[in-house]
């Protein structure tokens, strides 16, 4: 369905990357207004805008004022965007000033409304600047953690402007929802695991499994379109990193156990969507392992931690637990015995094989609450199960004083 979005540019040296944001939304069919700011001009010029967009291009209030665009365009809005969102930006939202087009569109918008910070690092830690975001995240504002990397000149640091097709992603999840649906995990803390785990057999050969990541992922955006702070726990993945997240990259069941347990301690909520391998070989060669004309090796195995049953036992009340239940047969009673055992609050339970699931875009689910509830989703994008499963960790806070 085509919307109505205003791409707001501010005035960074990123505000290029905007052309490409552009681009995916309106090949996506949307219709879109870009309001740059003066200083964000001095970097694209309106004639690239305007061309790209189809669109007129104005950064003050001056321009074709029969229109009121300084109200029209906040008013008639199904989402704003602004990227690159400069510290100034930042400021001027999070204290309700309106001195150019930009900013009046902020105050007059009544849509869902994401922000892409772009900035140098001491900019984005500095007291000032986290107080604005935390103003804005409060008044249910997304505001995008940005990415770490290279930033102008020779300095690397937090601030860079996520990928572009990364605050698409973002962007279509707050969309999706609207404005009737707030930014419900403002405030919140996530954990989700995403990937396969992988156990070494030697240096070139592992024990593993196909999970590609993409339902964990989905969690992850979809989270950071609902306002949370996200920290991405990815096990061999070779997605594009979403924007947003704390990413923490693992290899082993044990590395994920580690680096789950740890984010989990300040967490309200634990999605383990990764799938860790069962078991690992009881002995790793440090040489490849050679074929030979003899009988082929025999492998021992042992078992691995049970991370989410782990997590089960020692979390607090307030906490919830979300696990998966990949499963080949009997899935809903294999799916009831693993949420009991694990001590979750719900379970998203599917059945899996070699055209089923991994590496789909789409998932079919049946997810089951420790009160009893079932809930069916039938075949959907895998951000859209994501949603329907943050509804109900939602619905769970609710439900609980502590939340």
């Amino acid at each position: 369905m085509s919307a109505g979005i205003v791409l707001g540019v501010g005035g960074g040296i990123a505000a290029y990357k905007a052309c490409e944001l552009l681009r995916l939304f309106t090949e996506s069919g949307h219709r879109v207004r870009v309001v740059p700011t003066a200083s964000a001009l001095r970097f694209v010029g309106a004639p690239t805008w305007a061309a790209l967009s189809g669109q007129p291009v104005a950064d003050d209030v001056w321009s074709d004022v029969h229109e009121v665009p300084h109200v029209r365009l906040g008013q008639q809005a199904d989402l704003v965007v602004v990227a690159p969102a400069t510290a100034d930006l930042l400021a001027k939202a999070a204290h309700g000033l309106a001195d150019d087009l930009l900013t009046n569109t902020l105050l007059t918008a009544r849509c869902p409304v994401v922000l892409a910070p772009a900035m140098h690092t001491e900019m984005w830690e500095h007291p000032a600047t986290v107080a604005n975001v935390a103003t804005l995240r409060a008044r249910g504002v997304v505001v995008i953690e940005p990415a770490v990397g290279r930033l102008t000149g020779a300095d690397s640091g937090k601030g860079r402007l996520p990928d572009p097709a990364e605050i698409f992603a973002v962007a279509r999840r707050a969309l999706a929802r609207g404005v009737a649906a707030p930014a419900d995990l403002a405030g919140r803390h996530v954990v989700v695991t995403a990937g396969g785990t992988r156990e070494p057999l030697d240096p070139v050969r592992f024990l593993g499994n196909r999970s590609s990541g993409k339902q964990g992922y989905a969690f992850a955006r979809s989270a950071v379109a609902r306002g949370a702070r996200v920290t991405l726990v990815a096990a061999n993945v070779t997605l594009a990193d979403p924007a947003g997240v704390d990413l923490v990259r693992v290899g082993t069941t044990e590395e994920l156990r580690a680096a789950t347990l740890a984010a989990a301690e300040d967490a309200d909520a634990v999605v383990m969507a990764a799938a860790p391998a069962d078991f690992r070989p009881a002995a790793y060669s440090t040489g490849k392992i050679k074929k030979s004309d003899a009988a082929a090796p025999t492998i021992e195995l042992v078992t691995n931690p049970d991370i989410a049953a782990e997590w089960g036992r020692r979390r607090r009340p307030e906490q919830v637990l979300v696990v998966f239940a990949a499963e080949t047969g009997d899935a809903e009673a294999n799916g009831r015995a693993k949420l009991a055992r694990k001590r979750a609050d719900l379970i998203v339970v599917n059945e899996v094989g070699p055209d089923k699931v991994f590496g789909a875009d789409t998932n079919t689910a049946t997810v089951i609450g420790a009160d009893g509830s079932v809930h069916d989703m039938p075949e959907r994008s895998k951000e859209d199960l994501a949603d329907g499963v943050w509804d109900l960790v939602v619905a769970r806070w609710a439900a609980r004083p502590e939340g």
